[in-house]
């Protein structure tokens, strides 16, 4: 006889695994206040930090 495979219907974890907020491009951005001043540019500057998944970006002002 052959295998039994059980149809099952798949978690909500299993749906949305590869498919999180931070891969489609909505990070949930906070300030990241250890570096305030880029000494390359001489100008402040702001990193933000998503909280999700730890991604860096920085904006010049």
């Amino acid at each position: 006889m052959g295998e039994v495979v059980h149809f099952r219907k798949p978690t909500a974890t299993e749906k949305a695994q590869g498919k999180t907020l931070c891969k489609r491009g909505f990070h949930k951005w906070k300030i990241n206040k250890t570096n305030g001043f880029d000494s390359k540019q001489g100008k402040l500057v702001t990193q933000f930090r998503c909280s999700r998944c730890g991604v860096l970006r920085t904006s010049a002002r």
